[in-house]
């Protein structure tokens, strides 16, 4: 296989001083024909500090090129699967197949099984969705592997029929009858409910109304829940604790809520307001740099759960230009398909040469999942800062040292 020379900026934002304890993770999508080897993808991922990764299948090349980094992931289960998962042979099956020969070295932590279902207005995948989480649950019990992987899947942010203010946060009524039984599965399992969200959609929808400000976390007045008085100076944390309220409402307000997909586009269609590079920066950076600023001693969380860890994967690692759908849909990531960032996002830049092979193989590495109207499909996580990472080389065994420690640039957007 030709190689080609490419460049990449490592972005590191680490401090000495302060213990870093809220984790990001970054969705990992390959929905193009152009994107680096999946060991360069590790390295971009160990370069900005990730220590979780959502992945949307399988790929046994991903899952291979993670072994031994310590990296947790996510692996998913696409709606395609939930008829045959059904059947707890056929779970085990797949688990044994696809799975368990990259175990332990590959740190597998989570399956997600389905992707948005509730929100498809499917019958067949929401009657399939429960039982299907259940054989896959049932096959790691029998290999003795459900200790270390949960089961659960994701939702869009409309399995909601009021988000405003956060305490009045309830789920459709029509969605209720499938979601208690969900929930009580994953209350019995210890698996998080896991959603989609994304205050850009909110702001694309209603540019007039919607204040860019409290979008994208830049300094603004905020809002007061006139039900818990609570202050709010970010959309996002509104969205979360909407879910928190409506978890609550059906008796299960103590399941933890990770954000499986947030993230900004840096470039759409006409029609599509506030997506270019300049917001894209501002609401990635900025989330970033406030999750990272929780430590041991001093959590932070959203209003409503302020001891509770945040848990965000950033949508995501790379532009795709095989998605279908507006031009936003292609153009979520962090980074170009040559490795370099799309956009800075206020941390210090060091670049490093290396010497990497490009995955062009003329189609999609992974075939496009079914996509919802009302999010975007994808890969997300992006994680908190750790230790000094080494960048590998594609196919040699040689690896450039990373410049010490490099201090968190706080940048003023």
């Amino acid at each position: 296989m030709d190689h080609r020379h490419w460049r990449f900026f490592i972005m590191l934002f680490i401090t000495a001083a302060i213990g870093l304890v809220s984790s990001l993770g970054i969705n990992y999508g390959q929905i193009a024909n152009n994107l680096p080897s999946q060991d360069d993808a590790v390295a971009l991922v160990k370069s900005i500090g990730a220590t979780k990764v959502k992945l949307y299948d399988a790929d046994p090349r991903v899952l291979k090129a993670f072994a031994n980094t310590g990296v947790e992931l996510m692996v998913g289960l696409g709606n395609e699967y939930l008829s045959r998962m059904k059947d707890p042979k056929q779970a085990q099956a797949w688990i044994k197949a696809n799975l368990q020969p990259y175990l332990p070295a590959t740190k597998i932590t989570s399956i997600f099984v389905g992707n948005e279902v509730l929100t498809f207005n499917d019958t067949s995948l929401t009657s399939n969705l429960l039982p299907a989480m259940q054989s896959v649950h049932a096959a790691l019990i029998n290999l003795g592997l459900d200790k270390q992987i949960t089961v659960t899947t994701t939702h869009s942010l409309a399995v909601l029929q009021t988000s405003y203010p956060p305490s009045a946060g309830a789920f459709r009524p029509d969605l209720a009858p499938c979601l208690a039984p969900i929930l009580s599965f994953q209350a019995k399992t210890g698996s998080p409910f896991l959603i989609n969200a994304y205050p850009y959609f909110a702001y694309k929808a209603n540019p007039k109304q919607v204040p860019l400000e409290y979008v994208l976390f830049q300094p603004n007045e905020g809002m007061v829940d006139p039900s818990s008085n609570l202050h709010y100076d970010n959309m996002l944390f509104a969205q979360i604790d909407a879910v928190y309220s409506a978890l609550d409402s059906l008796g299960y307000g103590k399941l933890p809520v990770h954000i499986s997909e947030t993230g900004w586009p840096s470039k759409g269609d006409q029609d599509e307001a506030g997506a270019n590079l300049e917001n894209a920066k501002k609401y990635n950076g900025n989330l970033i740099k406030m999750a990272m600023s929780s430590s041991s001693s001093a959590k932070k969380g959203t209003p409503c759960r302020p001891n509770e860890d945040l848990n965000i994967y950033v949508f995501a690692l790379f532009n795709e230009n095989m998605k279908p759908g507006p031009a936003s849909e292609r153009n979520y990531g962090l980074f170009k398909p040559d490795g370099t960032p799309a956009y800075p996002l206020g941390f210090s830049l060091a670049s490093v040469p290396v010497v990497a092979g490009n995955n062009n193989t003329g189609v999609a590495s992974t075939p496009p999942q079914p996509t919802s109207p009302t999010s975007s499909t994808g890969y997300l996580s992006i994680s908190s800062a750790s230790s000094l990472e080494r960048c590998r080389l594609l196919g040699r065994s040689l690896s450039f040292l990373v410049p010490l420690v490099m201090e968190l640039l706080i940048l003023k957007f």
